[in-house]
């Protein structure tokens, strides 16, 4: 059985244009120099997913907390706020009690009382 020829390459000629050459017409070319690429970024860690899934959790619990642990911590952000602003109030409301019985019962500023 015979082999096949080598097949034709497409060329660029010194013009522009495009044109069909067979292999043995082409001249010779020097060896390729290989392309070192340099990437300067670390990848993304997967440390938890990896002990996760190395322990035995599925693949679902994994996809579970990526998608429900930002979101515990954005809860909890939410109800932490909430609750320094109800201690705000809190603190407010109770100067303001404190505020009020000092002047109703005669003291004020000067703190003497009645006597």
């Amino acid at each position: 059985m015979e082999s096949l020829p080598e097949p034709a390459r497409v060329v660029q000629l010194p013009d522009g244009t495009y044109t069909y050459a067979h292999p043995s017409h082409l001249p010779a070319q020097p060896p390729a120099v290989p392309v070192v690429q340099h990437i300067h970024h670390a990848p993304p860690d997967r440390t938890v997913q990896r002990i996760a899934l190395g322990s035995g959790v599925g693949a679902g619990a994994v996809a579970a907390g990526v998608y429900f642990g930002p979101l515990l911590v954005g809860v909890l952000t939410a109800i932490a706020a909430n609750l320094a602003l109800l201690a705000f109030l809190a603190a407010v409301c109770a100067w303001g009690v404190v505020t009020a019985v000092k002047n109703l019962d005669g003291r004020g500023r000067t703190g003497k009382g009645r006597g």
